[in-house]
């Protein structure tokens, strides 16, 4: 059974649409044929990070309103055969699709791929609410710090609303020596927060840059940083959950979730402000 993953952070900026790339080439290189769906309309910028922006001839736009088939739309990746993309248009805005024609597309991909990746457009507007329609899983991507954790945990509230209970956590750019000194938050504070599975911990990177700009992925260069520890994933089975945290990684394991408590009360109304009033006071529900 194939499965749909929507890659979504709430906040801008923290590397969303890279990890989507990332999965995708990843998850490419061990066989699995994947479909990357770019929801981010009006912003589209996967074709620039996987190098097919000048292979682009119809966008998802012009399949959900019935101009053309899905497969004449797809941009197959140059080097992996196994790994297309779905681009969006960048004339068009985030309400040109609805989270109805997304479910019924990402249903079609789900007869030929083994795996659907959606980059999510930042914050909680229509955009958001169309793209995670159609998701068995969320992965929310967060940077260690308190403006971008405050807008994940707002996007984990959004998902639950939604009656997503599948969600797992990726922490992007950590800087070690800045969590060692206690300038940036620890894996501890953010499970303190969040109170989700960290599937990937990944650390800052400036070869990120290069790879953007490039548009090769940092998996695929031996000395990046950021694409190591997704080369030390273990198999990914089709249809199973992802798990990212790398086996004698850089950085240390996340540790369990630890918090349901809280998680259960802001599910049941514990209002959002009140919550995060209650962290900053340093109060301990748990």
């Amino acid at each position: 059974m194939s499965k749909v993953y929507v890659i979504t952070s709430g906040k801008g900026g923290v590397g969303k649409t890279t990890t989507t790339a990332n999965l995708g080439v990843g998850l490419a290189m061990r066989g699995k044929k994947v479909v990357l769906v770019d929801t981010d309309t009006g912003l589209r910028n996967l074709d620039l990070l996987l190098g097919l922006e000048n292979r682009i001839m119809y966008d998802l736009i012009d399949v959900a309103e019935g101009r053309v088939p899905c497969k004449k739309a797809l941009v197959r990746h140059k080097k992996y055969e196994s790994l297309f993309l779905l681009p969006t248009s960048q004339v068009k805005d985030k309400t040109s699709v609805n989270p109805e024609q997304l479910v019924k597309l990402c249903e079609d991909l789900r007869k030929e791929f083994d795996f659907i990746l959606i980059d999510c457009p930042a914050g909680i507007e229509q955009g958001f609410k169309t793209a995670i329609a159609a998701a068995d899983t969320a992965i929310v991507v967060t940077m260690p710090e308190i403006s971008a954790v405050r807008d994940a945990d707002k996007i984990i509230g959004e998902l639950s609303r939604a009656d997503k209970e599948d969600i797992k956590l990726i922490v992007n750019r950590i800087r070690p020596q800045m969590v060692e000194s206690g300038d940036m938050l620890d894996m501890n504070d953010i499970n303190d927060i969040l109170s989700i599975e960290c599937i990937g911990q990944v650390p800052d990177d400036e070869m990120v840059v290069t790879s953007t700009n490039k548009g090769e992925p940092c998996i695929t260069m031996e000395h990046s940083l950021a694409g190591l520890p997704q080369h030390r994933w273990p198999h990914l089975r089709r249809g199973h959950p992802l798990h990212g945290i790398p086996e004698g990684g850089l950085l240390p394991e996340a540790q369990a979730p630890r918090i349901w408590s809280i998680r259960r009360e802001r599910h049941a109304g514990f209002g959002q402000e009140d919550f995060w009033q209650e962290r900053e006071i340093g109060a301990d529900r748990a």
